[in-house]
């Protein structure tokens, strides 16, 4: 068994009653304590052997990107006090150190160990497995904590389910979106970026494509205040820095950055909502395309994620499969006025089944600033003015080993719907686009408004080839019709048969 799943078995068991999104940041927040101090004491013992350095310097750790952890938080410390009553207390305290001596985390970290509800043999049992991982306090970690962070809120995604049509983004969309925006250079932006997953998922391809972090800058906002916790946590455990922002209106009602615009905007947001305040923001400047009806907030996280890219920026959301197609509210309209403004770039439809805890289908809108070759000469792009891409990507997917209801796209798979969307886009070394019948399809304006501007792509892209399996037309033609008459045969069979036992109950 992988240790993500002997960890997660081992403190299902141990949770009890305790709700699920609690346990959560329990689980989370004493990985992150496990971590920073083996990353503190890795970098304390160097010190101390280094007869021109002073281990208790603390600027010696931020030049190393090293949060300093207090004597009284480190683990070594905590673990040796792991059976005492007290330790849920003693771990809230630790946290409160940490805070105490570096800005960037202060208000980040869990304080809820020592709450009443929170069984102390669970703390204890905890810390024996957070102390049998073996960690090296160093960027090599980083895999091990990443796999346990992703399965860990991923399982308790499903665990807690829907609530207010959010979601934990699953790898295959994260990864999709990643592979098709390619964030390697610039202002990075999610709106209501969650636990950071987007942002993580950026480093991992800057680092794949042999870029630095440096080169980019980070920007988030989130609504739900133990998120924001969790995502600044699993940031700063990565040494990945940003500017993540929350308040309690949200990002439609109280936007944090109105002035900025990014180069890349990344996106999950919640869902079908219809308690956004959307009567109060009716005149808003945002609504290039038209004012979002009241009771869906969908086209408002679409014009936000537009409004704020900059004049060469990409952006990708993550929605639900009715902003295609829908006309109520005046959404129809909209959806006319961003493809007409060639604000839409590409349409992706998903494989259902991918999101943890609902069989929801999804989409993924594909915005741009400028489709011309103009302000993207750079680049070499081409001109894709006038002109929308379709994938349907939803025969991908295969169910997760050990799940019924799970399924997940294979590397290949959300390779070949990148691929498609970088050839499209007339990318150096991504080879000629070609529309694939069943696959993708490179659609017009006049096309678009024949279907009435509803942008789903399996109307464009048409079915695909079928396989020729060798039989002749004449041998299937009279072996299908001998099976359809034999069906025909049973029906007549089993409707008599109904007959004569509902004529027996008269």
């Amino acid at each position: 068994m992988s240790i993500e799943k002997t960890l997660f078995a081992a403190a299902d068991k141990m949770r009890g009653s305790m709700d699920a999104g609690e346990y959560k940041h329990i689980a989370l927040g004493m990985l992150f304590l496990r971590y920073v101090s083996m990353s503190f004491e890795r970098l304390h013992t160097r010190l101390s052997e280094d007869e021109y350095s002073d281990a208790e310097d603390r600027d010696e750790y931020l030049a190393e990107s090293i949060f300093w952890v207090p004597e009284k938080a480190r683990w070594s410390m905590l673990a040796k006090q792991s059976k005492d009553a007290k330790i849920g207390i003693m771990i809230d305290e630790a946290m409160r150190a940490i805070e105490a001596d570096n800005e960037t985390l202060k208000g980040a970290l869990p304080k809820v160990f020592g709450k009443e509800s929170v069984d102390r043999a669970m703390l204890t049992g905890l810390m024996d497995l957070f102390s049998n991982i073996k960690l090296e306090g160093t960027k090599d970690d980083f895999d091990l904590i990443g796999r346990i962070y992703e399965y860990c809120i991923g399982e308790f995604a499903g665990a807690e389910g829907k609530r207010g049509g959010e979601f934990y983004t699953p790898k295959s969309i994260v990864d999709t979106l990643i592979e098709m925006i390619e964030p390697t250079k610039g202002r990075v932006y999610d709106p209501c970026c969650g636990t950071g997953g987007f942002f993580v998922q950026s480093e991992k391809f800057i680092d794949a494509h042999s870029g630095q972090i440096g080169d980019i800058a980070i920007y988030g906002q989130e609504r739900n205040h133990t998120t924001f916790g969790l995502a600044r946590m699993n940031l700063a455990i990565r040494g990945i820095f940003a500017d993540i922002r929350w308040n309690s209106e949200g990002t439609l009602v109280k936007d944090a950055f109105p002035d900025e615009r990014f180069d890349y905007i990344l996106a999950n947001p919640p869902f079908n909502i219809s308690d956004w305040s959307g009567e109060l923001l009716r005149e808003d400047t945002r609504w290039k395309y038209g004012a979002p009806p009241v009771g869906n907030a969908n086209f408002g996280w679409i014009q936000h994620i537009h409004h704020h890219l900059s004049a060469s920026g990409i952006g990708g959301v993550v929605m639900a499969n009715g902003s295609m197609s829908s006309m109520s509210g005046g959404e129809g309209d909209i959806r006319r006025a961003l493809v007409e403004g060639d604000a839409v770039d590409a349409m992706v439809a998903l494989p259902g089944q991918l999101f943890y805890g609902t069989q929801i289908p999804a989409c993924l809108w594909i915005m741009a600033k400028d489709k011309s070759n103009g302000i993207a000469k750079e680049a070499k792009l081409r001109d894709r003015r006038g002109e929308v891409l379709f994938i349907d990507a939803r025969k991908m997917g295969a169910l997760v080993p050990g799940s019924r209801k799970q399924k997940e796209m294979s590397e290949e798979e959300v390779a070949s719907v990148a691929r498609a969307y970088h050839a499209w886009r007339g990318e150096p070394d991504a080879g000629a686009y070609e529309d694939v019948p069943g696959f993708c399809k490179s659609a017009s304006l006049d096309e678009i408004a024949k279907h009435n501007y509803v942008l789903t792509p399996g109307r464009y892209v048409g079915a695909g080839a079928l396989e020729d399996d060798g039989e002749p037309f004449e041998e299937k033609f009279r072996r299908l019709m001998g099976e359809l008459r034999g069906q025909f045969a049973e029906g007549r069979r089993l409707e008599k048969e109904i007959e004569e036992r509902l004529g027996a109950l008269e």
